[in-house]
């Protein structure tokens, strides 16, 4: 028997995927700035990673959600601006207004209940992530009475 490897996608075609699909979001939130808003019953449930690296939300906002948040935006959101890369956004608090900037690779989850249409995306790296050292891995036992360590990392798709 062959030892056949699988191809590789140099292509990065599951990331290309992605970014089409924020895309629409980006569509989305393009109609929702113009000068009608949001038409219709639509309105949108968005989730994001609040660590990921670009997303710029107040210090209070980030303590009370530190991982995930979701915004929607209906009838009171103010000055939302879109860009190529990111959105902005005015939302009210407690009464307190405070700007959220968010790339679209931040988002998880895009839902539009009006209609139940709902895209989902692989979680980002966040911040900490991306600068934390990584654990030590422990030592393996040599020889061959302790137990085989396998990492599943490699057979995992990303």
């Amino acid at each position: 028997m062959a030892d056949e490897t699988p191809p590789v996608d140099e292509m990065h075609y599951e990331q290309l995927a992605q970014d089409a699909l924020r895309g629409v979001i980006r569509s989305a939130l393009e109609l929702a700035a113009g000068p009608s808003g949001i038409p219709g019953a639509h309105h949108f449930y968005i989730t994001f990673k609040t660590r990921a690296p670009g997303v710029s939300i107040p210090p209070d906002t980030l303590a009370k959600y530190p991982d995930e948040m979701t915004v929607i935006l209906q009838h009171q959101y103010w000055d939302l601006s879109v860009d190529a890369d990111r959105f902005s956004v005015m939302l009210k608090f407690g009464g307190m207004p405070k700007v959220l900037n968010v790339p679209y690779s931040a988002v998880t989850r895009f839902y539009d209940p009006a209609v139940q249409f709902m895209l989902q995306f692989e979680a980002p790296e966040t911040v900490e992530e991306l600068t934390a050292e990584p654990e030590p891995t422990p030592p393996v036992p040599s020889g061959d009475d302790g137990p085989k360590v396998v990492s599943l990392d490699q057979f995992r798709k990303k």
